[in-house]
């Protein structure tokens, strides 16, 4: 039982393919100093010409913020080439938003003043099949002095996979999007389905909107490698195919934006939370990673355990190490605690294990004589409460101190760690991760791995949302935190 039974996912996310039609996320300038900002509207002129001939008419600025909200901005096609030198004007107080709305602050950021620029990135802006006339452009954040602004979370996430490419490495990311279809009806989930978990009588009951979800997204040019039901009522799945850290991010957004747009044109409403009732399997975010160096996956063909190489295994402990820590960023809400339970598929528990799905880090080795292309590490503990862009940027930085430190793998885990826990077996290595968002904070606080990273603004501000997260639904029930939770994401 558990929230995730995916393995051809798994698998394809380590492959070392281009991915998203063969589109990567570019790195963008430090700086918008003149010459920048004159080739971004230079070639803002082609991009709105493909855009108008595609009927586009209007296009969404979208960011993710700290507690894994899409906001966003829209102007009209005719705005592009502004937005694209100059950028749209939001204010920094967004990096403190809580999950209902709320305001907090923070250290460095926060309060009435100021303003950042929104500035879109040419080279993946998507028309919205499930939104006609729509198109949807991730940004990065700048001042207004033209600088990188450093609560960006999509410019650590490039910096991030920066660093990796400074040491030789490559990475392929895939994230697992899970969501629950359905209505509310007075305080109640009202699932779209009734078939059987995994089962075809889901498939049958809900064949168009289905259809439609895949076409909408291949049309977008997003490789669906699968689409099927989940284990719980009203669940459903797609996985696509890998891309670079920041384009699978990106993709991520877009994914979900387009499941919302069709499924709200088929009269559904869909949760992409952790919890969508209380005491059921919760919905998971998994992220795939592969890591490659001169061409070669890191996770396969060594001496060491099911072929690790050793800068696979230092990779793979430094994110093993910092996952308490990695929690409070792949698991950030309130209500990812009551989805993080054992014995669920859940990955609660900080071991790690070959196709291991009760493990928080699992290596897919991928079937005999695909193992080179295939091989990869789900992180299994994370869900869609997350920002995205933090998630590949820290689980990189993570990986990248294990390789500084040359860190080893303990022993593997085999089985459900509760075994383990009630001390039907002994493995003093698989620890029990954060059960509450006050635990994970506290364990983020402390990482001078993930600070160091993010850098004193960002991460300050993420960790004054999760403090005041912590607060906001401090004596509320688990029901009641469900009701409140339940359509943000």
């Amino acid at each position: 039982m558990g929230c995730s039974v995916t393995t051809q996912a798994g698998d394809s996310a380590g492959a070392g393919d281009a991915g998203s039609g063969g589109r990567v996320a570019a790195i963008g300038p430090v700086t918008l100093g003149a010459e920048q900002r004159a080739e971004l509207v230079r070639r803002s002129g082609a991009v709105a010409g493909r855009l108008g001939a595609a009927g586009v008419t209007m296009v969404a600025l979208c960011w993710i913020d700290n507690s894994g909200i899409a906001r966003v901005k829209s102007i009209p096609l005719g705005r592009l080439e502004r937005a694209a030198g100059w950028g749209v004007g939001m204010s920094p107080v967004f990096d403190v938003f809580l999950v209902n709305d709320d305001i907090t602050t923070s250290k460095y950021i926060g309060g009435p003043d100021g303003d950042l620029r929104l500035v879109p990135d040419l080279d993946r802006i998507a028309v919205l099949a499930g939104q006609p006339g729509w198109a949807l452009a991730p940004v990065d954040r700048y001042t207004q002095e033209g600088r990188r602004y450093a609560g960006c979370q999509r410019s650590f996430a490039r910096r991030m996979t920066g660093e990796a490419l400074e040491h030789g490495l490559t990475a392929r990311v895939s994230f697992e999007i899970e969501w629950a279809l359905g209505m509310e009806d007075d305080g109640r989930f009202v699932p779209a389905c009734a078939g059987p978990a995994y089962g075809m009588t889901r498939v049958i009951e809900l064949s168009d909107y289905g259809r439609e979800v895949v076409g909408a997204l291949e049309r977008q040019g997003i490789v669906v490698e699968q689409f099927h039901p989940e284990y719980a009522a009203g669940q459903l799945e797609v996985s696509v195919a890998t891309s670079d850290p920041v384009g699978a991010a990106d993709e991520s957004v877009l994914v979900r934006q387009t499941i919302r747009a069709v499924s709200a044109r088929f009269g559904f409403q869909v949760s992409f939370a952790p919890s969508v009732v209380a005491g059921s399997v919760g919905n998971g975010g998994h992220v795939h990673l592969s890591i490659w160096r001169d061409g070669k996956n890191v996770l396969a063909g060594g001496p060491g355990r099911h072929g690790l190489t050793s800068d696979g295994e230092a990779f793979a402990g430094g994110i093993l190490a910092s996952l308490p820590a990695l929690t409070a960023v792949g698991a950030p809400s309130v209500a990812s605690y009551l989805r993080l339970v054992p014995s669920h598929w859940a990955g609660a528990y900080q071991c790690w294990g070959q196709e291991n799905r009760e493990a928080a880090l699992r290596l897919v080795t991928g079937s005999s004589g695909e193992h080179d292309v295939r091989a990869n590490l789900e992180v299994k503990c994370f869900d869609l409460a997350a920002n995205p862009y933090l998630v590949v940027g820290s689980l990189i930085a993570a990986g990248l101190d294990g390789l500084r430190s040359g860190a080893t793998l303990p022993p593997e885990t085999s089985g459900d760690p509760v075994g383990i826990a009630a001390g039907d077996l002994a493995d003093p290595d698989a620890r029990r991760l954060p059960q509450s968002l006050a635990e994970a904070a506290g364990h983020l606080e402390r990482s001078a791995v993930l600070r160091g990273a993010m850098g004193e603004p960002l991460f300050e501000a993420f960790l004054a949302v999760r403090k005041a997260e912590t607060e906001l639904f401090s004596g509320v029930s688990p029901d009641d935190i469900v009701a409140r939770t339940r359509w943000r994401w």
